[in-house]
């Protein structure tokens, strides 16, 4: 009795001691799994590739954009060129025609007048003083213009007498068949003041183109000195005297 008493004591108690050995294993099997996981997963995320920092994808332009600019600049450039409907410094290339040295101002619109077709006379006055009044008629068939001025020289003169500017008519002298032109010719200072003077009997007229008419002297010629003067042609004797 006794005997089986004990047996079952013995069996008993190994059956506790076989119950303790199983609960010690499966703790430490939890444990383990616990400390084997790994390292914490931080809360904030590491982005992935092709992701900014944001979290959205790097916007990127591309190559071939129509916004883009070349090397060859943009399309609206002028390249420096001046603008089609700028003028700049550019002119006409007509110019006025102005008074040439000695002539009536603007342009000759007809054949010059000279000798070969006029007549010239030279006739002293009473008034002004010591003057000379020089008269070409147009002996010929067609218009011809009487630019510029006498230059009349007296006797053996070497040079012909200056003009004076404030005598320039505003317009051409233009002489019809049978018209006539005139010039004042001051032959000496009324008031003494001349020097160097001297009689003469001979006149020679020359004209702008060129040809030369000998108008006489009557009488006993006439006297000049260092005042001696022309006005430029007039169509008017008045203008010419005055």
């Amino acid at each position: 009795m006794s005997g089986r008493i004990t047996r079952t004591r013995l069996l008993a108690a190994t059956t506790v001691a076989v119950a303790a050995l199983s609960l010690t294993a499966c703790g430490d099997t939890d444990a383990s799994a616990v400390r084997n996981e790994g390292p914490a997963v931080s809360a904030t995320a590491t982005p992935s590739a092709g992701t900014d920092d944001a979290g959205t994808k790097p916007t990127t332009t591309p190559s071939n954009s129509k916004d883009s600019t070349d090397s060859k600049g943009s399309k609206g450039s002028t390249g420096g060129q001046t603008p089609k409907g700028s003028t700049g410094s550019t002119t006409s290339g007509k110019e006025s025609a102005g008074k040439s040295g000695g002539g009536n101002g603007g342009s000759s619109r007809n054949p010059q007048c000279g000798a070969g077709d006029t007549r010239t006379i030279a006739t002293p006055v009473s008034r002004p003083l010591n003057h000379l009044l020089l008269t070409v008629t147009n002996t010929g068939s067609k218009n011809c213009d009487l630019l510029g001025y006498p230059a009349a020289r007296f006797g053996e003169a070497q040079s012909v007498p200056p003009v004076d500017e404030s005598t320039h008519p505003q317009a051409v002298v233009t002489l019809a068949p049978g018209d006539s032109g005139y010039a004042g010719v001051r032959l000496s200072a009324a008031d003494g003041s001349g020097t160097n003077g001297y009689p003469t009997k001979s006149l020679s007229v020359v004209f702008r183109n060129g040809s030369v008419a000998k108008p006489s002297l009557a009488g006993k010629g006439v006297y000049v000195d260092s005042s001696l003067q022309v006005t430029y042609w007039q169509a008017d004797m008045d203008d010419a005297l005055n």
